[in-house]
């Protein structure tokens, strides 16, 4: 496996989607709302913080002018109350995602673009730790992931950059990919760890003829993922998944066969996962 920084293009196009979709986000915004945690619970008692804790900084500082061992720890912090979740997403991009959308004029990958993109604002707004990546392969020995969002960035327009320049080529090695994304994702200190694996179809690759050994292997990287308290779900935009995806995921998916409603569902998904 090969990881790789994903080129950039314009942000700007991104932003023109968001404008597109302007509707749909004020839909959105509507629900986050609902879901955005209000209380925040203070932490005091902190050698370091967000800010200073004023009764235990002036009770230190009367201390230390009467010779009193003054205590250190003046800081104090906020957390929220209620909500605990990262997120990783991971998109197939593999060379089916150049087939066009019937009655749509758009491409599985330009559909793909726009609910990733809503979806990174919709996650952003709520203010849960994300990562996005990409993987596609060719053959076992050429497995490429590819660095989209880390953690550690903001939504910003570095990363809108590598969305707009978005391309699918090659097959889909998923269980190698997802196993990649899961050293990221345990790293994060937080309640529930998500694994979401946007997809539109079964795992294939040119070295394999048999693709059951590579659904079984996907199938195995689930049960990896969970032993590392790990919650990977499925979004399968291919009509016939069912044939396969249940024997990856068990009932941990959602089949979206009507494509052109992805840039509305997915992130609907994804607050429903996480309510």
């Amino acid at each position: 496996l090969y990881e790789r920084l994903h080129p950039s293009g314009s942000a700007k196009d991104i932003d023109q989607l968001l404008e597109k979709n302007n509707g749909l986000a004020k839909r959105l915004k509507q629900l986050l709302d609902l879901l955005k945690p209000q209380d925040k619970v203070r932490i005091r008692f902190q050698e370091e913080g967000s800010e200073l804790d004023l009764d235990i900084a002036i009770q230190s500082l009367v201390d230390l002018k009467t010779g009193t061992q003054p205590d250190t720890r003046i800081n104090m912090s906020h957390k929220t109350n209620g909500r605990n979740i990262a997120v990783m997403v991971l998109l197939d991009l593999s060379e089916s995602l150049n087939e066009k959308v019937q009655n749509t004029g758009q491409t599985i990958l330009e559909l793909s673009q726009e609910a990733v993109s809503l979806l990174a604002w919709s996650i952003d707004r709520l203010g849960d730790p994300f990562a996005i990546a990409g993987f596609n392969s060719n053959t076992r020995h050429d497995v490429n992931y590819m660095h989209i969002k880390g953690f550690s960035e903001r939504w910003n327009d570095d990363v809108k950059a590598r969305i707009a320049a978005m391309e699918a080529s090659y097959s889909t090695r998923m269980g190698a990919a997802m196993r990649h994304a899961a050293h990221y994702l345990e790293q994060q200190a937080a309640d529930k760890k998500l694994l979401l694996i946007l997809t539109d179809g079964r795992p294939s690759d040119i070295d394999t003829k048999d693709e059951n050994i590579l659904i079984a292997d996907a199938r195995q990287s689930v049960k990896e993922l969970s032993n590392q308290g790990i919650y990977s779900y499925c979004i399968n935009l291919d009509p016939q998944a069912d044939d396969y995806v249940e024997n990856i995921f068990g009932k941990k998916y959602t089949i979206i066969d009507q494509i052109e409603k992805l840039p509305e569902q997915l992130p609907k998904v994804f607050m429903s996962l996480t309510a």
